[in-house]
């Protein structure tokens, strides 16, 4: 090459290089195009399966339940059917015999912390540690709704002795926000870690269950299988039977700083919940029935109801 010989690339002509650069911009752009609906199947993909409803109290059909703390113990009657102490620690709520012996029919006609007589279903949670100490919980409140989109109308009750299980309690990652989360007061969107609360709205723990029942087993072997959640308003076609979306959220008088909390059996990821179907069933029938199905509210709970008990409306 002779010296002021141009080189290739200044050889080009600006109407080459314009070419080109169009030709690259068109490969970015269907690159970017591509990546947009793959991620954008993604996206929809994950948010069609329904879980935590972002709602204000009053806007959808709903009955509640308000429980008292009844015990702690380091039972699980689902897990760890007849094995007391095999556990880690739980907080239990509703009915007060819960304990690693305890069945659908032996928990019939018993006690129960629950301002609704009748509801003597249990609930449990992981018990809550501050600085190395358990925390006490203000109670539990425990919301029944149709799942999101789903036709009230076909909502139907729980069978008696049907068991659930919500969330992971040996989560080693961030746990979905739809199933599992913190938040302040009753209002708040559930977040992966706990918030710093003010005292007027003090920390929650909230879990939501699967809304579709397979039809058939009482419990399943992972204690998960024989439920799922609903997918953009519809049960999917091996869980066929829609049931109330039940929400438990468990009141802790933890609020603003200086807290080291963590969940048993060890780590604040591990958020999850249980529930056995225990109640008085013509009474569930009965609540499906009338809140439900016919698209009524059937009693709210604010921030500003923390000490105050507030019955159900009667049904007279």
């Amino acid at each position: 090459m002779t010296a002021g010989a141009p080189t290739p690339a200044v050889s080009q002509s600006p109407r080459h290089l314009g070419a080109l650069a169009q030709f690259g911009l068109v490969i970015v752009c269907v690159v970017v195009a591509g990546s947009a609906i793959v991620a954008g199947r993604s996206v929809s993909a994950a948010a069609s399966v329904t879980g935590f409803q972002s709602i204000v109290q009053g806007t959808v059909p709903q009955f509640v339940v308000r429980c008292a703390f009844s015990h702690a113990a380091t039972d699980d009657p689902i897990v760890f059917p007849g094995d007391p102490g095999a556990s880690h620690r739980h907080d239990f709520f509703g009915n007060r015999t819960t304990d690693a012996f305890s069945t659908p029919d032996s928990m019939l006609g018993t006690d129960t912390s629950c301002q609704q007589a009748l509801d003597t279903a249990a609930y449990w949670s992981p018990t809550l540690f501050d600085h190395g100490v358990p925390v006490v919980p203000q109670g539990a409140d425990v919301y029944y709704r149709p799942g999101p989109r789903i036709d009230p109308t076909s909502v139907r009750p729980y069978p008696h002795g049907l068991v659930m299980i919500s969330g992971d309690a040996m989560a080693m990652e961030p746990q979905s926000t739809k199933f599992v989360g913190w938040a302040c007061g009753s209002g708040g969107d559930p977040q992966v870690a706990a918030p710093v609360c003010p005292p007027d709205a003090p920390l929650r723990l909230k879990v939501v269950f699967p809304d579709c029942w397979d039809g058939r087993s009482l419990d399943s072997a992972d204690h998960h299988s024989h439920m799922a959640a609903s997918v953009d308003g519809r049960c999917p076609a091996g869980h066929p039977v829609p049931v109330p979306q039940l929400q438990l959220t468990v009141r802790y008088p933890i609020h603003g700083e200086g807290h080291e909390l963590n969940l048993a059996p060890g780590s604040m990821l591990g958020g999850h919940a249980d529930f056995v179907n225990a109640w008085d069933q013509t009474e569930l029938e009965s609540q499906v029935r009338l809140c439900l199905n016919r698209v009524l509210v059937c009693g709210v709970i604010s921030n500003k109801a923390e000490d105050v008990e507030r019955p159900l409306p009667s049904r007279s």
